[in-house]
C-alpha cells in the first residue's frame, strides 16, 4: 500500500513538472571566409580585392530562444537574437544589442502565434527563405537581389505585432503591423511631409504559403512608410538603389510584393521567384524594381550539395538599368553543425539610371560584395567559407 502511495505521488509530481515545462536554448551561427572580387572601387577607378568577409551564407549571430508550457496547448515564447561581425567583433544592425530579432508572445496549438517586438516581414519569412537562391543555397547574401531592395533578408520591423497561423493542411498565413510610435502618426510620420521625424517609420506586411509534398507556393506584400527613418536602419542602403530624387530620406513608401514556387524531385529542388518593388518619392516620380529569379540545387550525396541560380533585375519608368547575375555554389557538410563551401558570382550591369551611366552611378555598388567602381560594368566574386552552427 505504501509503495502504491509513493508511486502515485511521484507520478503526480512528474506530471506537474511536465505541465509546467519550460526551456531556454542558446543557439547561433558563425560564418567566415575569404572572398575575391575582380572589380572593386578604389577612388575614381577599380582594382582587384581580396578580403575577409563575414556572414555570407548566413549572417553570424547568437540568440536565446525560450518556451514555457502554460497548459491546454498554450505556450509563452520569446526570442532575443544578436547579429555580429566575426571579423572585428562589432554588432550588426546599426549596433543594436538584439538587432536581428527581439520579441515575446503566445502560441496556441491549432491556431498560431501572436508575438510583439522586432520581427521579420513575410517577404523574408516566406519569399526570401523558401523561394530564393539566397535562402536555398550557401550563396546566401551574395545572391539576394540588388541591395535587398525587395526585403528578402533584411526586413526587420520595429515595434511590431505579428500573427502567424498554424499549419492547416499545408496552408499558413499571417499579418504584421509595425507602429511608428510617434504621436499623431499611426499611419506614418508626423510633422512636415518633407522632413519626417527620425524613428517614425511604420510598416505592415501580409503573406500566405502552401506547402504539401514536393510542391510549395507562397506570396507576400510589405509596405514600409518612411523606411529611412527606422532605427536601427534597414540593412539595405536605400540611398543607393534609385535616382537621387527617390533615394534615402526622400522615400515616402517602399512597397514590395512577390510570388514564389518550389518543387522537389528526389535529391533535386527547383524554385522560381518574382518580386516587384516600388519606391514612392515624397515629391517627384517613383521608381520600380522588378526581379525574376530561377534556381536549383542537387544533393549529390547526403553531405555534398551543388546549387545554381540566375537573377534578372531592371529599373522601370524613366530608367533603363538592367542587372544580370549568376550564382554557383558547392557545399560540403563535415557534420550536422559544420560545413565548408565554395561559391562564385558573376554580376553585370547595363543601361542608364536617369541621365547617368548605370555603372558609373551605382552599378554593382549595390552588390553585397562592394562597389565595382566607375567604368567596370561587371563583377566576379569567388569565396571559400566555413560555417559553424551551435
Amino acid at each position: 500500500m505504501n509503495k502504491k502511495v509513493l508511486t502515485t505521488a511521484l507520478l503526480a509530481t512528474f506530471a506537474g513538472a511536465a505541465h509546467a515545462q519550460s526551456s531556454v536554448t542558446l543557439y547561433g551561427i558563425i560564418d567566415a571566409g575569404i572572398s575575391y572580387v575582380n572589380n572593386a572601387r578604389v577612388g575614381t577607378t577599380h582594382d582587384k580585392l581580396f578580403k575577409y568577409d563575414d556572414g555570407v551564407a548566413q549572417g553570424s549571430r547568437w540568440g536565446l530562444r525560450g518556451t514555457e508550457d502554460l497548459g491546454g496547448g498554450l505556450k509563452a515564447v520569446f526570442v532575443l537574437e544578436n547579429g555580429f561581425n566575426s571579423g572585428n567583433g562589432t554588432a550588426s544592425q546599426g549596433g543594436a544589442m538584439f538587432g536581428r530579432q527581439a520579441y515575446v508572445g503566445l502560441t496556441k496549438d491549432g491556431i498560431g502565434s501572436f508575438t510583439l517586438g522586432r520581427q521579420y516581414t513575410f517577404n523574408t519569412d516566406y519569399l526570401g527563405s523558401l523561394y530564393s537562391t539566397g535562402g536555398q543555397t550557401v550563396a546566401g547574401n551574395y545572391a539576394y537581389h540588388i541591395n535587398d531592395i525587395d526585403q528578402l533578408t533584411s526586413s526587420r520591423i520595429n515595434n511590431a505585432v505579428k500573427f502567424s497561423s498554424a499549419n492547416f493542411a499545408g496552408f499558413t498565413f499571417g499579418a504584421l503591423y509595425g507602429f511608428s510610435n510617434a504621436a499623431g502618426a499611426f499611419a506614418g510620420s508626423p510633422g512636415t511631409v518633407a522632413a519626417p521625424t527620425s524613428g517614425s517609420s511604420r510598416a505592415y506586411s501580409f503573406g500566405a504559403n502552401y506547402a504539401m509534398g514536393p510542391f510549395g507556393l507562397g506570396a507576400a506584400y510589405t509596405d514600409i512608410h518612411y523606411p529611412s527613418q527606422a532605427v536601427p536602419a534597414f540593412s539595405t542602403s536605400l540611398a543607393n538603389v534609385s535616382p537621387p530624387a527617390v533615394g534615402g530620406a526622400s522615400i515616402r513608401d517602399l512597397r514590395s510584393y512577390g510570388v514564389g514556387g518550389r518543387y522537389v524531385i528526389g535529391p533535386a529542388t527547383m524554385w522560381a521567384l518574382y518580386t516587384n518593388t516600388r519606391l514612392e518619392a515624397i515629391t517627384g516620380s517613383a521608381t520600380t524594381f522588378a526581379a525574376y529569379e530561377v534556381g536549383a540545387k542537387y544533393a549529390v550525396t547526403p553531405a555534398l550539395t551543388g546549387g545554381l541560380g540566375y537573377t534578372y533585375m531592371h529599373l522601370s519608368n524613366a530608367n533603363t538599368g538592367h542587372w544580370n547575375q549568376v550564382d554557383a555554389s558547392v557545399d560540403y557538410a563535415l557534420s550536422k553543425r559544420t560545413d565548408v563551401y565554395l561559391l562564385g558570382i558573376y554580376q553585370q550591369a547595363s543601361g542608364h539610371n536617369g541621365t547617368q551611366d548605370l555603372q558609373a552611378q551605382i552599378g554593382s555598388s549595390t552588390s553585397y560584395f562592394g562597389p565595382s567602381g566607375p567604368g567596370a560594368d561587371n563583377q566576379v566574386a569567388v569565396r571559400v567559407g566555413l560555417r559553424a552552427k551551435f
